[in-house]
């Protein structure tokens, strides 16, 4: 895998952690992928990987997966936030 650093310094997959943390309602990937502006099968491969960093978690609702953040995860979007907030 590579390094970890190259994840959370990449657009889209820091929209998607705060795009998670802003909105608490269940989140699905098609949604997801919309608000951050990329392809689902795209949205769908960041979220795996996010996924192995244990950042997000994927609960079974019948046939659809919903998306939430781990603890872990509403850190890391707690601090992008924080570093948007300093480079504005």
């Amino acid at each position: 895998m590579k390094d970890n650093l190259d994840i959370f310094f990449r657009r889209k997959p820091a929209m998607m952690l705060v795009s998670l943390k802003k909105n608490s309602r269940m989140r699905y990937g098609s949604v997801l992928a919309k608000e951050v502006d990329c392809t689902y099968s795209h949205a769908v491969k960041i979220l795996q990987m996010l996924e192995e960093l244990n950042l997000v978690v994927f609960e079974k609702k019948g046939r659809i997966k919903v998306i939430q953040l781990t603890k872990k995860g509403r850190e890391v979007a707690d601090a992008i936030e924080n570093i948007q907030n300093l480079i504005k």
